[in-house]
């Protein structure tokens, strides 16, 4: 069943019942809308598109801030048969130009926030009849949402959607060079809102929190368990802090909630700090936090049961070529395994291989490659990068673990990322475990840089948890405990105290951080 017909399904069986809520606390704002609702006005802005040219096989994008508008423009696009390309609110105008060039858009939809970026096009490619803009602020030739929508059918769209028809093509983050286009189908996403509901990470009558960027396929593929459930998902639009987020889940009595790592720390660093007290939270109504999009370090899960040890968490292990988190995960109450990813998640199959693409011994270190309903269909207008990434059904991640005895999985490193040290591999992964242990560090990342003998050396950039952790941590400090902790060849030669880059996402931006810190 495709997404367009699993809201078209909740708007038959529960018409009146709330499937979404918006809140922007700072301006005194709570939108609702029910699952009947927000199908009319799928229907009509589906229409709206039809009545434009869109069908089957376009693409339309859309540019947005996360809201309730974001996700009924997705299901709107989709269900037309067309292809959305939601692009990260981040990019920049040369950003969304690139994504315009290579998708070809029959319309944009965006924000009318990101009119500033998109002036000056550098070709003619795009009249302003093209642009669909939300919001008050509108230009010349336009066309205003609300006004369209209002104009046209609450009436379905008659489309044939198959399995194997493009649903998505979802621009990575681009932290390693230009942003990648990943095309996902209607299979891959279907597949991936049935493996939420078998790994237990939604149940009937919970309401989930999304507080992750919706153009990433993170969030956005955790809500499909609960557009497939028909549940209730709270959309929090202000700025993410630790007051946001409780407050967030006590007023909302959230059960279900994905959380970056900086957040958790974040959260557990103002609790350490009386910043905020948990008494002034009812969470009791909290049952599961999923994490993932980066490693994570078990001494912070230990740190976060230890504050709450009423909530079970999940470590999904997943990315955009793979339809997002669940290839492989931990599995709640596997708590003997922390820190590693886990098993080949529902419906998957998982292998660890080396350069010839041969299995490995267990307990060798492997290249991550998974099979499953959730591959990607190819790299959009790229069949080179697509064959390279694809090999026989498999898809090869550029991630390296290692399975132990019992079949976990346990993350070494990004293939790219490994540090070659006076030829011994190392990887930061591992490393910025051990250092994101250490009481007075809020975040870690581990670098390569160039040596004349050692070919690199292995330099840590450590962001401290207090102002004045100086005189507590200071770098003779940390090389103290990192010698005391970790074997000689995976020692940081150079420690360097300062923010930890991110993106939106909670992935360590290594080249920017090399491009700051060495320059």
């Amino acid at each position: 069943m495709d997404l367009s017909e699993m809201l078209a399904r909740n708007a038959r069986r529960y018409p009146g019942k709330c499937a979404l809520i918006e809140r922007s606390p700072s301006q005194n704002q709570r939108l609702e809308i029910t699952w009947k609702e927000m199908n009319e006005r799928v229907n009509r802005l589906a229409n709206a598109l039809v009545s434009r040219g869109v069908g089957p096989g376009d693409m339309v994008v859309q540019w947005m801030m996360n809201s309730i508008n974001w996700l009924e423009v997705y299901l709107g696009i989709v269900r037309t048969g067309a292809c959305a390309v939601p692009l990260n609110f981040r990019f920049t105008a040369n950003d969304f130009w690139y994504c315009i060039k290579v998708s070809e858009p029959k319309a944009i939809i965006l924000d009318s926030e990101f009119l500033d970026r998109v002036e000056n096009p550098d070709d003619d490619a795009f009249s302003l009849r093209d642009y669909i803009v939300v919001g008050e602020t509108i230009r010349q030739g336009m066309v205003a949402y609300e006004d369209l929508l209002s104009d046209s059918s609450p009436k379905p769209v008659c489309v044939t959607i198959g399995p194997e028809d493009p649903c998505g093509l979802y621009f990575t983050s681009g932290t390693t060079g230009a942003p990648k286009p990943i095309l996902l189908t209607h299979q891959n996403l279907e597949n991936a809102a049935i493996t939420e509901i078998v790994h237990d990470t939604k149940r009937p009558g919970e309401i989930f929190l999304i507080l992750k960027p919706l153009y990433h396929t993170g969030d956005k593929i955790h809500w499909l368990s609960s557009l497939i459930l028909g549940e209730t998902a709270i959309i929090q639009r202000d700025k993410i802090t630790p007051e946001a987020i409780l407050t967030a889940i006590h007023e909302e009595r959230v059960n279900v909630v994905m959380m970056l790592v900086p957040w958790l720390q974040d959260m557990l660093t103002a609790l350490e700090q009386k910043a905020i007290k948990k008494d002034d939270y009812d969470l009791s109504c909290l049952r599961l936090v999923l994490l993932g999009a980066q490693p994570v370090p078990a001494s912070l899960i230990q740190a976060w049961h230890t504050q709450f040890p009423h909530i079970t968490y999940e470590v999904n292990y997943g990315l955009t070529e793979a339809s997002g988190p669940g290839c492989i995960h931990l599995g709640i109450g596997n708590t003997h395994k922390l820190g590693a990813l886990g098993v080949p998640g529902f419906n998957w199959d998982v292998r660890l291989v080396d350069a010839s693409g041969q299995d490995v011994m267990r307990g060798e270190s492997g290249e991550i490659v998974v099979k499953g309903n959730g591959v990607m269909k190819e790299y959009y207008k790229n069949p080179e990068k697509t064959a390279e990434t694809i090999k026989e059904g498999w898809l090869y991640t550029g991630d390296v673990g290692r399975i132990d005895a019992d079949g976990f999985i346990w993350p070494c490193d990004r293939k790219k990322d490994i540090i070659i040290s006076g030829g011994e591999n190392v990887y930061p992964a591992e490393v910025e475990e051990v250092i994101q242990a250490h009481p007075a560090v809020q975040d870690v990342a581990v670098l390569g840089i160039p040596d004349q003998r050692l070919g690199e050396i292995v330099v840590a950039v450590i962001q401290r948890k207090l102002v004045d952790a100086a005189s507590e941590c200071g770098p003779d400090d940390m090389i103290a405990y990192c010698e005391a902790n970790l074997p000689r060849y995976k020692l940081p030669k150079r420690i360097i105290f300062q923010d930890v880059l991110r993106n939106a996402t909670g992935k360590i931006e290594k080249t920017r951080m090399k491009e700051t810190c060495f320059k």
